[in-house]
């Protein structure tokens, strides 16, 4: 079906899948960042609990080094600030990918006549599925 389209809807689908795949990527990385996030203000919280002098270790590939309890607490707050302007950033960058994709899905129903041409069709089924 898709040798029937103009080359210029073509390509729009081509985009259109691509912005599919580049959201994905987006939304794992995301994930990854929330899961690590979480962990490292978990490990926070129960630092809280430890005496300032109790013997603490860190991993370090697949060793455990012992640790200061100020450096770990140092590392661990570095460690969730950054992964704060992470997810920040991932979720303007999901924010800009889901804008791309709106828009360049109007612009492939509008240049198949509104959409009733491409709605449903086979190559357009994900970005276009819903219209």
């Amino acid at each position: 079906m898709q040798g029937n389209l103009p080359p210029e809807a073509q390509e729009k689908i081509e985009q259109l899948q691509d912005l599919q795949e580049t959201a994905q990527t987006v939304a794992v990385q995301k994930q990854e960042a929330e899961s690590s996030l979480d962990d490292a203000q978990a490990a926070l919280e129960e630092l809280e609990d430890v005496d300032d002098d109790t013997t603490m270790y860190r991993q370090v590939g697949e060793l455990f080094v012992q640790t200061e309890y100020d450096e770990a607490q140092d590392q661990l707050e570095e460690k969730t600030d950054t992964l704060e302007i992470r997810l920040e950033t991932l979720e303007k960058q999901e924010e800009r990918v889901q804008t791309q994709f709106e828009s360049l899905q109007e612009e492939l129903q509008n240049l198949l006549g509104g959409g009733g041409m491409g709605g449903p069709a086979g190559p357009g089924g994900p970005g276009a599925g819903g219209a």
